[in-house]
């Protein structure tokens, strides 16, 4: 009984020790905006993929793009998904942060940002993105992806866009509701919201801008802290959000023959999850969600080309200052590119 009781206490002392290394899941917090957009994120918490890769992941919601990145360089956060703008390749250019990975990309074919028209502007003649020179653009702010988003279509559509009286807003609630009302001549809205102003007989869809200027509209990033001191974490995390956009593209990114989304049990499921994080509660959130579903490139993928493109165009613009080669703020290891 002596030796009995001798083995058992030697494996109650020895079995955690072993165990527990296995058993503990790393804790990541991730930054994200509470929206839609990020849907992949929210099915693979959903379906456990992030606790299957021993990840403890943590959502952290906010409000809006840069305080992501701020909130990642000061450490308060080890990876982050959000649209590239003027500020965040600033800090970037420091060395402070890199892209790791896609996220939503405005594609061809693919309803993402709808480019609106107020009423008031479409009868006084802007009935096409062509003539928005000379006219009132809502944007959040300078140095934004509408920032950005303009000044592409601009070069595409052959207008200057210095003719365009760009007025920040702050908010993208508060960019749909001065369209709808007439106070701005145009803006750039998610199609979700877009086809609801639309319906409400408030304003008019000139385009698409995935058909004028596909491009990266949101990426992964993670601050250099995170990538050299969890760069395993980092990995595992990459796994497990690739398996949360291959649902995403099951779900929602199948076509018909005749170019129609495919809805089935797939995308029942991936609706289900999303509602547990936006939309919650809403009677109408299956119709939101299928309204405003955007393009996630197959395993993640990140476009790099389109990623250096924007640098160059925000420092063309005086919106990003350092000299820095825009390739080193990627770090490809993680993700594919396209």
């Amino acid at each position: 009984m002596k030796i009995f009781a001798a083995v058992l206490l030697n494996l109650a002392l020895v079995l955690p020790a072993c165990l527990s290394p296995a058993q503990a899941a790393d804790p990541l917090r991730l930054g994200l905006l509470h929206t839609l957009s990020p849907a992949p994120f929210y099915m693979a918490q959903h379906s456990g993929y992030f606790r299957e890769a021993g990840i403890d992941l943590t959502f952290r919601f906010f409000d809006a793009a840069q305080p992501i990145a701020a909130a990642a360089v000061s450490g308060d956060l080890d990876v982050g998904v959000t649209a590239l703008t003027g500020g965040f390749f600033n800090l970037a250019e420091k060395g402070t942060l890199k892209v790791i990975g896609g996220g939503l990309h405005e594609q061809r074919g693919y309803e993402g940002s709808a480019i609106l028209a107020s009423n008031q502007a479409y009868d006084a003649g802007l009935t096409g993105m062509e003539k928005l020179g000379g006219r009132s653009f809502g944007i959040t702010q300078y140095g934004s992806s509408f920032h950005y988003m303009i000044g592409r279509i601009a070069e595409a559509k052959g207008f200057d866009l210095k003719t365009v009286t760009l007025r920040p807003l702050q908010q993208v609630s508060n960019m749909v509701a001065a369209v709808g009302s007439g106070q701005v001549d145009a803006t750039i809205a998610i199609a979700s919201q877009a086809k609801a102003l639309v319906a409400a007989k408030q304003a008019h869809i000139l385009g698409w801008a995935g058909d004028v200027v596909p491009y990266q509209l949101t990426a992964v990033f993670a601050p250099t802290a995170t990538i050299d001191g969890k760069t395993d974490v980092l990995q595992r995390f990459a796994k497990a959000y690739q398996r949360g956009v291959a649902d995403y593209r099951a779900a929602f990114l199948r076509l018909d023959a005749q170019g129609r989304p495919i809805a089935d049990a797939n995308t029942d499921a991936a609706i289900k999850a999303i509602v547990e994080y936006v939309f919650v509660g809403d009677p109408d959130a299956r119709t939101k969600i299928l309204a405003g579903v955007g393009y996630y490139d197959e395993g993640a993928a990140l476009d790099v080309a389109d990623v250096v493109a924007q640098i160059v165009w925000f420092k063309a613009q005086g919106l990003v200052k350092g000299d820095a080669d825009p390739k080193s703020i990627l770090d490809t290891r993680f993700l594919p590119t396209r």
